[in-house]
C-alpha cells in the first residue's frame, strides 16, 4: 500500500497516476472535503503553459504542455484559447509579453470582436494563444477525487496522515525545507450582462489581471502574488486593484456582484519550479507555485514512474523498511 498525505490537486493527481498503474493507494486528508484545500479550491484552473512562459522557467512550459490532454480524461476542459490584451497606453507590455512567449498570433480589432464580441472596439490588438485552455478548478478537484476512488484508491477525508507516508503532497504544510509561501488572492464575480467565453489576460505594469469564465455570467478574477504567509482574508488594496483592472477590461464589470473572495498560500522553491524531493523514505511532491493544475499531471507521472521502477527492482520495499 502506498500512502499519500494531502488530497489537493497534487496528492490526487499522484494517487490517480499510481492507481492507473495498478498500485494500491491510500490518501489521507485532514479536511472534510475538496473545498478544504484552499490552494487548490481557489485556483484559476488555467491550462496556459505558453502564456506562463512570460515569467516562468522553460521547464514549467515543458512540463505543462501535456496538461490539457491529461485533464480531458478527468473533467470538462474549455479549449478555446487565451486572449491577452492591453490598453493602448500599455502596448509596451504587449510587446514585452510577445517577445517572452511563443505559440501566439497577433490579431487586430476585427478578429478580437469576432472571438469576443463583448470586447469589440475596446482594444486595438491582442495576442491569441489558440492552444491553451481552462477548467473549473473546483469541479476538476471533485471529479479527480471521484476518478481516483473509482480506480480503487481510498481517499480518507477528516483523517490525519500517519507519522510516516510514502508521498507527501501537503504543500506549504509539508515539513520540506526551503519552501516559501506565495499568497494568492481571488474574487468570483457575477456579471450577467458581460459574455466572455475564454480566459482573458489584461496586461498592466502594476497589477496584471486574468479573468476566467465559469459559465452563466460567473467569472473568477485573480492575479496577486504576494510574498507573505498571512492567511487573513483578501486585503482592501488587492480587492481594489483586481476590481479596478476588471473595470479597465470592460466597464460593465463595474456593475458586477462580488459573490466570493478567497486566499491560498502557494508553495514555491526559490526558482519557482516544482520537483520531487526525497527525504528519508518519503518522496515530497511540492513547489507548484501558482501552476498547480498545470503541473500536477507531469509531476504525478514522474512520481508514478519512479515508484513503479523501484517496485520492479525491489528497491521500494527496501526503502520503506530502511
Amino acid at each position: 500500500m502506498i500512502t499519500i498525505a494531502g488530497a489537493g490537486v497534487a496528492g490526487l493527481a499522484c494517487a490517480y497516476e499510481l492507481s492507473k498503474r495498478g498500485l494500491p493507494v491510500t490518501v489521507y486528508e485532514l479536511g472534510s472535503s475538496p473545498a478544504d484545500n484552499p490552494c487548490s479550491w481557489f485556483a484559476g484552473g488555467l491550462l496556459a503553459p505558453w502564456c506562463e512562459g512570460e515569467t516562468a522557467e522553460p521547464e514549467v512550459v515543458r512540463l505543462g504542455a501535456g496538461a490539457i490532454d491529461w485533464w480531458q480524461q478527468i473533467t470538462p476542459v474549455e479549449q478555446c484559447g487565451t486572449l491577452v490584451v492591453a490598453p493602448p497606453r500599455d502596448h509596451a507590455e504587449m510587446t514585452r509579453f510577445a517577445k517572452r512567449t511563443e505559440r501566439h498570433q497577433l490579431i487586430g480589432q476585427e478578429e478580437i470582436a469576432t472571438k469576443e464580441p463583448a470586447l469589440a472596439g475596446r482594444f486595438n490588438q491582442a495576442l491569441f494563444f489558440a492552444d491553451e485552455a481552462h477548467l473549473d478548478a473546483r469541479q476538476a478537484l471533485v471529479d479527480l477525487s471521484q476518478k481516483v476512488q473509482e480506480l480503487g484508491a481510498m481517499v480518507l477525508y477528516d483523517t490525519p496522515a500517519p507519522d510516516h507516508v510514502d508521498v507527501d503532497c501537503r504543500g506549504i504544510a509539508s515539513t520540506l525545507p526551503n519552501l516559501r509561501p506565495v499568497r494568492g488572492e481571488m474574487a468570483i464575480i457575477e456579471a450577467p450582462v458581460v459574455s466572455i467565453d475564454r480566459t482573458v489576460r489584461l496586461l498592466h505594469p502594476r497589477i496584471p489581471l486574468y479573468l476566467v469564465p465559469r459559465g452563466n455570467g460567473i467569472y473568477m478574477i485573480g492575479a496577486t502574488m504576494v510574498e507573505s504567509s498571512s492567511t487573513r482574508p483578501i486585503t482592501m488594496r488587492s480587492m481594489l486593484e483586481l476590481l479596478g483592472a476588471a473595470f479597465t477590461l470592460h466597464p460593465a464589470l463595474g456593475e458586477a456582484s462580488v459573490i466570493e473572495t478567497g486566499v491560498g498560500l502557494r508553495p514555491a522553491f526559490a526558482d519557482n519550479v516544482p520537483r520531487l524531493v526525497r527525504l528519508g523514505s518519503t518522496i515530497h511532491v511540492n513547489g507548484m507555485y501558482r501552476h498547480g493544475f498545470l503541473l500536477a499531471p507531469a509531476l504525478a507521472g514522474q512520481l508514478a514512474e519512479q515508484i513503479s521502477q523501484e517496485q520492479n527492482h525491489g528497491n521500494f520495499s527496501k526503502r520503506r523498511t530502511a
